[in-house]
């Protein structure tokens, strides 16, 4: 068996070299393929509407074919009906923009008379008067300049004033008026580029509508044709994925856009209908998609109400319709988020719309959310699910170990009550701060950390510990969440139901078989290792929380004259602490076997800390190590020392749960 923990290995500088030069390629690849999104925009631009039109009406398509419609038909009903949609809502958008244009002169009277009323307000304040002041100056600076030159003009002036003799002639210059052919080359030029767009989208549309399946089968051939099955449940997963999403987000779109022309209508803003479309399409842009959406019609009504009851009601509407479509309606629909952190979107945001101007904009959200279940899937891309996911970026135990190293303490404190939230004292220890002080270990041995390091880490350890002394190892109860009922258990009783494991019982003095009631019942044997006396800590103080008492001594003390004033009498198990029993299982084999010369009648249990119980070797590091009984957690250490302890007639605690002993190797 692999030794949990391997020894430094030297890193050679021909391995530093090829490091630096594998991350100078993939800088280089990412600058190459921003600039080839660039310049390659006509094509590109295109393309990737026309990708995301397809996961939008792919389960339209795959409805029409499931009436025995074919496929040919189906794309075409189906691409026809969006291209009708999409240009009579243009041209509706068109028509009203210029109905608007049209009355924007009789707008220019009340935002003028709103201008005075609102000067008027401030007037008489101190601007006010610093600015008469200024004016004032100004004229009388004005006025003793004007004199000073009329005086000086009067007194050296001898020729007559003949300027008009020398004023110079106007010149007019007129373009001569453009043909038929101009006109139509300036409309043309400036309608090709959309057509063009809109040419290649349709085509694109199409061709991948009608092709979906063949172009899958080309993905999984260069995504991985070794495994196909977990290539096509990833591709599968990836596209209904995206396809519900873009799916849900038009139609809470659509919703969103009637309800505030609606709204909009009944609070008299001119042509409600404009600006209920233009929230709908700008609510694809995450978070100022629905300000700038509510910036027009708020403009407007400032405009068109000579008072600011419309305006405040248009407001009113936006604060009301955004957070219930965004907060209530969207998580019921489809879940929470895009799977993005919000950092991510806004950057994604910015760098779609500096690449690919307003479209880019209104495409930012899908195309990165295509970026993140690509990451999911990929694993040479999942360091995209990374950078831009809205998971946790590091584990909690990678969490722990960086706060415990940086001697964070009150940012462990933090993290152990969130985590107390969801789970119990012991699974905590277990999961996070055991794991945590495993990847230390596996730095001590690498040569990674400095002694004060290791004793800020355990410095770290030691406190929060102390702080964790008043939690009790229970399990929290689940919480039904708002939109699904919660989980039940145990289907013969009507209650809350406990998150992850069962709670552990506690014991009580009357539920002790003989010879446990002792304070040195348990015997805890901390290794030598740098963290093994904090993990023993961890220990001891579970046994406590379930009413078992402990003493602790260090290794080097069985090793010693120590080991002979131990009571013999009182002990009843002993408990071996380390993170390094695999790494030496020679050493700790010796240990159990001088314990069991001076305390016979005691049970010897190793603790085998942060190894897989069904793993490669498991059985051969049992051996090696000479236990009797087997743990590999805290919290199945405590099941065992429970159920050794327990009297045949106690009975468990509510909520409480036996565990039985792990059998002896031998």
């Amino acid at each position: 068996m692999a030794p949990l923990f391997e020894p430094r290995n030297p890193v050679s500088p021909g391995v530093r070299s090829d490091i630096a030069i594998s991350r100078s390629l993939t800088i280089l690849a990412v600058l190459g393929i921003i600039a080839a999104l660039y310049f390659a925009k006509a094509i590109l631009l295109p393309l990737a509407l026309a990708v995301l039109l397809t996961f939008v009406l792919a389960p339209l398509v795959r409805l029409l074919e499931s009436w025995s419609l074919g496929r040919i038909p189906s794309v075409v009903i189906v691409v026809v009906s969006a291209i009708l949609i999409i240009f009579g809502i243009g041209s509706f958008i068109g028509g009203q923009v210029a109905q608007l244009a049209e009355k924007l002169p009789q707008y220019q009277f009340i935002i003028q008379h709103k201008i005075q009323t609102a000067s008027s307000v401030v007037s008489g304040g101190t601007l006010e008067q610093f600015s008469n002041f200024l004016d004032r100056l100004n004229k009388e600076i004005g006025i003793k300049n004007r004199d000073t030159g009329d005086r000086s003009s009067v007194g050296t002036s001898s020729k007559p004033a003949s300027s008009e003799t020398n004023a110079p002639v106007p010149v007019e210059i007129h373009q001569p008026p453009q043909t038929a052919m101009e006109v139509m080359h300036q409309v043309l030029g400036s309608l090709l580029d959309p057509l063009a767009t809109t040419g290649l989208v349709v085509i694109f549309v199409i061709f991948f509508l009608m092709q979906r399946r063949d172009l899958r089968d080309r993905l999984i051939r260069v995504a991985g044709s070794r495994d196909l099955q977990r290539t096509t449940e990833a591709l599968n997963d990836a596209a209904q994925r995206l396809s519900r999403y873009f799916l849900a987000q038009t139609a809470l779109n659509v919703v969103f856009g009637i309800i505030v022309a609606t709204g909009l209508g009944l609070i008299g803003v001119p042509n409600p209908v404009l600006w209920g479309i233009l929230a709908m399409v700008l609510r694809f842009v995450p978070y100022i998609g629905a300000v700038m959406a509510a910036a027009f019609p708020i403009a407007l009504a400032i405009a068109v109400d000579p008072g600011w009851s419309m305006t405040f009601w248009t407001i009113g509407l936006f604060l009301v319709v955004e957070p219930l479509i965004g907060q209530v309606i969207e998580p019921l629909v489809y879940g929470h988020s895009t799977g993005l952190s919000p950092v991510a979107v806004i950057i994604a945001a910015t760098f779609w719309t500096w690449l690919w101007g307003p479209v880019g904009l209104l495409l930012s959200t899908p195309l990165t959310v295509c970026l993140g279940v690509l990451g999911r899937h990929i694993g040479w891309l999942q360091f995209v699910d990374v950078l831009i996911g809205d998971e946790p970026p590091l584990s909690p135990a990678q969490s722990f170990y960086q706060r415990a190293l940086a001697g964070d303490a009150n940012e462990l404190t933090d993290q152990a009550e969130t985590q107390l939230k969801r789970q119990s004292l012991s699974s905590y220890y277990d999961e996070v701060v055991l794991q945590g002080l495993i990847l230390a270990e596996v730095d001590v041995r690498r040569g990674s950390l400095e002694e004060k390091q290791v004793l800020e880490i355990n410095d770290a350890v030691r406190g929060l510990i102390e702080d964790l002394s008043d939690y009790e190892d229970s399990t929290p109860l689940a919480e039904p969440k708002a939109d699904e009922p919660a989980v039940r258990l145990k289907s013969d009783k009507d209650e809350e139901t406990p998150l992850g494991q069962p709670s552990l019982p506690i014991l009580q003095l009357t539920d002790l078989s003989p010879g446990w009631a002792s304070d040195r019942a348990i015997l805890c044997v901390s290794g030598r290792g740098q963290f093994d006396e904090v993990t023993t800590m961890m220990l001891v103080q579970l046994l406590e929380k379930h009413g078992l008492k402990a003493s602790v001594e260090s290794d080097s003390a069985v090793f010693s004259s120590k080991v002979v004033r131990l009571n013999s009498a009182d002990v009843r198990m002993v408990c071996l602490s380390s993170l390094d029993i695999a790494h030496n299982p020679a050493h700790w084999r010796y240990s159990i076997r001088r314990l069991r010369r001076r305390l016979p009648q005691a049970k010897a249990l190793a603790g085998l800390w942060g190894h897989d119980k069904h793993g490669a070797g498991a059985e051969e590091l049992r051996t090696n190590a000479g236990g009797d009984l087997y743990a590999y957690s805290l919290r199945e250490a405590i099941g065992i020392c429970i159920e050794a302890a327990r009297s045949r007639g106690a009975t468990d605690t509510p909520g409480g749960t036996t565990v039985s002993p792990q059998p002896s190797a031998g």
